[in-house]
């Protein structure tokens, strides 16, 4: 075979090995794919680094009747359906589901001790202080149903408490003070003017506007229920 014929053979088939120019856009098809896969992976990489970092999603408050709550220790149990109860007050009043279970508990355990209706607590409880249970009035009332202590320091001294804000304590006193101006009264109605200091409002205001909170709360038990 010629020498000018083999050359040309030579650089057809076998190409230089300083730049291969015969295997170049294969070489370059594979680079590529490696430096894809490389740029891939370092980005996996960063996102699961910044995932780690990231602040924890706040968690939305569950639909009523989702939110399924343990009864708190030395507090009676109440019935299932009233987890509905807990959750639109913690809404409402913007109060923790654990706060507020709390003290629906000992409303209704303070209910069942003074023979009331644990709604009608929860009522005055929303009306009173909007479940505030450091709530204090220019007028000296206290906590979650506004009590004074100069007027019930035999209910307070009797509950054993420490502090009138204390919510359990309060709710144990307010209790047992509106049991009192009910019997006083001889109505709910008349009882719930007394607790306020209103007996003589002709018009009942603050107890229609109480009965009217305790039956939006027995419609919201039974709705969801």
């Amino acid at each position: 075979m010629p020498t000018k014929l083999l050359f040309a053979s030579r650089n057809a088939g076998s190409p230089d090995r300083q730049g291969e120019p015969g295997q170049a856009p294969h070489r370059t098809v594979a680079f590529l794919v490696a430096l894809t896969a490389i740029l891939l992976s370092a980005s996996t990489v960063r996102l699961d680094a910044s995932a780690s970092h990231a602040p924890a999603p706040v968690p939305l408050l569950p639909e009523a009747g989702e939110l399924k709550l343990e009864p708190a220790r030395g507090l009676a149990a109440i019935p299932g359906n009233v987890d509905a109860l807990v959750v639109a007050l913690a809404r409402k009043y913007r109060v923790s589901a654990d706060a507020t279970r709390e003290m629906v508990d000992a409303a209704y355990v303070e209910a069942g001790r003074n023979g009331l209706d644990p709604l009608l607590i929860i009522a005055v409880i929303g009306i009173e202080s909007r479940f505030n249970p450091i709530a204090q009035s220019d007028g000296g009332a206290l906590g979650l149903m506004q009590i004074i202590p100069r007027y019930h320091g035999d209910k307070f001294d009797a509950a054993g408490g420490e502090s009138m804000l204390d919510p359990r304590i309060n709710i144990q006193v307010g209790a047992a003070v509106l049991r009192e101006y009910i019997r006083r009264g001889g109505t709910e109605i008349a009882g719930l003017q007394l607790y306020n200091g209103a007996l003589d409002d002709e018009s009942t205001a603050y107890a229609h506007k109480v009965l009217a909170e305790k039956q939006r709360l027995r419609s919201l038990i039974r709705r969801r229920a």
